[in-house]
Parts: structure tokens; C-alpha cells; sequence
């Protein structure tokens, strides 16, 4: 079983190899299938739930956007007047993210690719980290949080995929498969498990479920 630094290189390498476009294309407002169209919907109301946990004004407030993608969330946080500090480990998305970005925002974001946890980043006083940790494993999911949560003032809003039957199924068939054949699994979780893995510092938000996107938003406070 991977460790954290091993399963970051290989979503980097996933991502940086094969998933760029698709990504590129699922977050912009070109056509797409029935299918991606499903899961377009299901992150743009995830996007919303996040966002609702965070006061409308972020004037004076420092935000991570932690695997910022190609940047929709790094927008909606600069627009309510954060600071950003947009991080992902695709260098590649990153630089859609600062493509798309317009200019009148880009005073208050500062981008980076690498890892999100580094300290390099600086204190915060939020962290969103939409869809950026569902390739880990509980406990590493739970180290993650820990380490935001040393640089930062507020609250960690975060993603996981849970676990139902339809992800454990797809999760199950992809076990099957050699590692160097597919892209990093995306690993269901049972968020009462990260619970205690925090000390009992998350607790569940929101689930959303439209078509093939699925997924859970939880919130850790220290």
C-alpha cells in the first residue's frame, strides 16, 4: 500500500500525463457527454456548499486553494476579495488556472504547483481542498489535515469520496487491474474514520451525489 509521497508522484504523473484535457475541458463551458455532464453539476454544487462556509466578504483573509485544479475556486475566493494562495501538483493545470484568471484578480492570487501541505506556503486563515484528497488512504488523509491545520487560524473544508456501494464497487474492480495500467484509485472513505484519526476534529458538512460524481464534504477544526 502507497504511502502519501508515493501516491503524490503518481497523481502528478497521472494528471501531467493523461488527465489534463479532460480536466481542462469538464471545467469550462464546452460540450461534454452525459456522463461528465453529471459530474460537472455535481462539482459545481460542491464548489457552492464549500463556499458557503466561508464568510461572503474575504477582505484581509489569506485562503489556500488546496489542488486548485484549473482555478474556478481560485476565482470565486479572489472575487470575494482573499488573498489566494492557489496550489496544485500539476504544473499544467496550474497554468490553465492563471490562463483563465482575469485580470482583475490576479493581484490577490498567488500560484504554485507542488505539494499543498508544504510550509513553504505559508499560514492561513482557511483552507478549501475540493477533490484534492481522494486518492489517499485514512491516515494519510488525517496527516494532511494536521499539517494545514499547524499554519492555519480557521477551518479545513475538504472533500472525500464516501463510501457507498456504487464507489466500493468501482473501487473494488479497479483493485483488479495492474498498478502501472490505471490511473491513482480513488479510495471511498468512511468519514467517522478520519474522525478519529483527527482526535474527533471533523465532522460532516454535506454529501452530493449527481450521476457518476459523488462526494462528501467534510470540515476539520482543530
Amino acid at each position: 500500500m502507497q504511502d502519501y509521497s508515493a501516491t503524490l508522484s503518481r497523481v502528478e504523473d497521472y494528471f501531467d500525463r493523461s488527465a489534463t484535457k479532460v480536466w481542462e475541458r469538464l471545467t469550462s463551458d464546452a460540450p461534454v457527454s452525459r456522463i461528465r455532464q453529471t459530474v460537472r453539476e455535481g462539482r459545481d454544487r460542491m464548489r457552492a456548499i464549500m463556499l458557503s462556509r466561508l464568510p461572503a466578504d474575504l477582505k484581509g483573509a489569506r485562503v489556500l486553494d488546496a489542488g486548485c485544479g484549473t482555478g474556478l475556486m481560485t476565482a470565486e475566493l479572489a472575487a470575494r476579495g482573499a488573498d489566494v494562495v492557489a496550489v496544485d501538483i500539476s504544473p499544467q493545470l496550474i497554468a490553465i488556472a492563471e490562463q483563465r484568471l482575469t485580470e482583475d484578480l490576479r493581484p490577490r492570487v498567488t500560484f504554485a504547483a507542488g505539494d499543498m501541505t508544504s510550509t513553504a506556503h505559508g499560514h492561513f486563515d482557511f483552507v478549501m481542498a475540493m477533490d484534492s484528497l481522494i486518492y489517499y488512504r485514512t491516515p494519510d488523509i488525517a496527516t494532511a489535515l494536521r499539517k494545514l491545520a499547524d499554519r492555519t487560524a480557521g477551518h479545513i473544508t475538504f472533500t472525500v469520496a464516501p463510501r457507498t456501494p456504487f464507489l466500493m464497487t468501482f473501487f473494488t474492480i479497479g483493485k483488479a487491474f495492474p498498478r502501472a495500467d490505471r490511473s491513482p484509485t480513488m479510495i471511498p472513505q468512511d468519514w467517522r474514520a478520519i474522525a478519529r484519526h483527527t482526535g474527533g476534529a471533523v465532522a460532516r458538512v454535506e454529501r452530493v451525489s449527481r450521476g457518476f460524481y459523488i462526494s462528501e464534504c467534510l470540515e476539520y477544526r482543530a
